[in-house]
């Protein structure tokens, strides 16, 4: 598949600081998420994507766009919702989004009728008539979102767009995110802390450290074990069960959420499970495929690079 974003060998200096170093990154449709500490380069590249900084070094192009060369273009294809509030004090929520409309060259009347509509998708009510300086932190997050996406871009990027927000809130964002994803055939790139948030929505990961890419992957490769493996909640005698698993040649280990990952797992082994579990009066209350868990992925990922960078 052709990416819709496709860097190569990008570095970018402010003065004696290197923020980007040799990036090489490739971006396809669907849901990326964009991971890295504090300083990693995160922020950099996006105003890379958006060009909003030149580049010290390097080519890019950007939905069929030359990088360094035609930035408004760009920018006229991509939502960008930033991480830190950006709106005119005194205006209300729906000033706000029809604004973001006008500034993408939408007709006064096509741009309100457009915020309403993005609005409703937002589950704004009301309260779209008040002075966005009255909103909460969740609400001001629904009016981003909502002007990021109220021109219909191509490519969507959100940047900590769950910061702040409330779990039943952050469900209903990522919620939206997908149905942009899956129902309106957006792309989109999602740079957060909140790991759980790629894990729940994101279709493949790219860890940034030091200003470089260390990991740049499917997520279901990622959390793909390098064995079969199932997790098993068991109730009951479970070390009886675990030692008649290690009589079948099966290896048990416990997670830290008392689940055990049980490794060498084939079709044919299966049963063995069953048989264990009836022969030592155990229950098994859930049984699943293992995953790798993306925080442990995370931190070994930017320990390599802190060791390499050393």
């Amino acid at each position: 598949m052709h990416p819709l974003i496709s860097l190569r060998n990008i570095t970018k200096n402010y003065r004696d600081m290197r923020a980007l170093n040799g990036v090489n990154l490739d971006i396809s449709s669907g849901i990326t998420g964009l991971l890295g500490p504090n300083g990693a380069g995160k922020s950099t590249l996006i105003k890379v994507v958006l060009g909003l900084v030149r580049v010290t070094s390097g080519s890019g192009v950007i939905l069929g766009h030359r990088l360094g060369r035609d930035g408004r273009a760009i920018r006229n294809r991509i939502g960008f919702m930033p991480e830190d509030d950006c709106y005119i004090p005194g205006l209300t929520g729906i000033e706000v989004v029809q604004f973001a409309a006008a500034l993408s060259g939408l007709p006064l009347v096509e741009g309100l009728r457009r915020s309403h509509e993005i609005l409703d998708f937002c589950g704004m009510k009301q309260e779209r008539y008040r002075q966005i300086d009255t909103y909460s932190t969740g609400m001001r997050q629904k009016i981003k979102f909502a002007a990021a996406i109220v021109h219909d871009p191509d490519f969507l990027i959100f940047d900590e767009p769950t910061s702040g927000l409330d779990p039943e809130e952050r469900e209903n964002l990522l919620n939206r995110i997908r149905i942009l994803a899956d129902d309106s055939n957006k792309s989109v790139l999602i740079s957060t802390h909140i790991l759980p948030d790629v894990q729940a929505i994101c279709d493949h990961a790219v860890i940034l450290s030091h200003g470089q890419v260390v990991l740049n992957e499917d997520l279901s490769a990622l959390n793909r074990p390098t064995s079969p493996t199932i997790s098993l909640r068991i109730q009951g005698h479970e070390d009886q069960f675990i030692r008649s698993l290690g009589r079948a040649g099966l290896t048990a280990e416990q997670s830290a959420d008392l689940t055990w990952q049980i490794s060498g797992v084939s079709s044919a082994m299966a049963q063995r499970l069953w048989l264990s579990a009836r022969e030592t009066n155990t229950t098994i209350l859930s049984m699943q495929p293992a995953r790798n868990d993306l925080e442990s992925i995370f931190i070994q990922a930017v320990k390599e690079s802190e060791n390499a960078n050393s």
